[in-house]
């Protein structure tokens, strides 16, 4: 196999954009959460929403000193039609945002979780906010050959996933379509935006990610393939603990109202997703 596509040492460059993430990273911690305030289990009811939130291109992000993203200027809108304030906790393990909604520490959770048969048996889930799927990010030589053309490709290889996302059964499923074994790897330390960057960097040679995310880093680093489609296209939607119908359903009441607003479609075509 050509040896581009293999693991290699990392590219100082992209660790440096890595650690510009993370700087960046604590920066919106440091902003979303009220000057570094901690979610208290007893502040359960009130006005305030107390929203746990991916940090990723697509949900939310840094840019000239203020916080943006489709997910987080969404879940405002709904703020604002609900006459409710709104708190965000930018998240940075998954498993530990889902183990806080359970707890009780956040109303709500915006995140990279498709909704799956197994995962509506773990929690609630509103209305589709957008559609996506998951690809697999991988990289290619200078022709752009990869590694994997086809799903079938996959046998044998060590996929990268968040820890806690319900990926891993997604890819269990798949091989058993294919007939051979794919092997997953969860991540605890990282979001999507850096397992992204730890395949461009050569750290490792497959991870598998939303395709809105992937398609937004695709952008900025060349060399990268995300053409491999995992799943279908999948509804993606704002999680609530299983036991609050309540909130979800005033959460789908809010979406719907936000739906038929122009600035909601303004909002989707200013990220390239696609209007439901």
């Amino acid at each position: 196999m050509d040896n581009k596509l293999m693991p290699k040492k990392g590219n100082p460059v992209i660790y440096i954009v890595l650690l510009v993430v993370i700087i960046s990273l604590m920066a919106v911690l440091h902003k979303c959460s009220n000057q570094g305030s901690q979610p208290n289990a007893n502040e359960v009811g009130g006005d305030t929403l107390r929203v746990a939130i991916e940090y990723s291109p697509l949900a939310c992000y840094t840019y000239c000193d203020t916080l943006g993203g489709f997910c987080y200027d969404a879940v405002r809108m709904m703020s604002g039609i609900a006459h409710r304030g709104v708190k965000f906790y930018p998240l940075v393990q998954l498993e530990d945002a889902l183990a806080g909604l359970n707890d009780g520490l956040y109303d709500m959770l915006v995140a990279q979780f498709p909704v799956t048969k197994e995962s509506r048996d773990q929690f609630l889930f509103t209305d589709e906010l957008y559609l996506d799927r998951q690809v697999l990010v991988q990289r290619s030589d200078s022709l752009g050959a990869t590694a994997v053309k086809s799903q079938l490709d996959l046998a044998g290889k060590t996929l990268y996933v968040i820890k806690g996302s319900p990926m891993r059964d997604r890819i269990e499923s798949l091989a058993r379509e294919i007939g051979d074994s794919i092997y997953v790897a969860e991540d605890a330390d990282y979001g999507p935006e850096q397992l992204f960057m730890r395949v461009a960097a050569g750290e490792i040679n497959f991870a598998v990610i939303n395709e809105s995310i992937a398609r937004e880093m695709a952008s900025r680093y060349p060399g990268i393939d995300i053409s491999t489609g995992i799943s279908f296209s999948q509804f993606q939607s704002l999680i609530i603990k299983k036991d609050n119908q309540e909130l979800c359903d005033s959460v789908n009441s809010w979406l719907r109202t936000l739906k038929q607003q122009p600035q909601f479609t303004t909002l989707l075509s200013r990220y390239h997703l696609n209007g439901q």
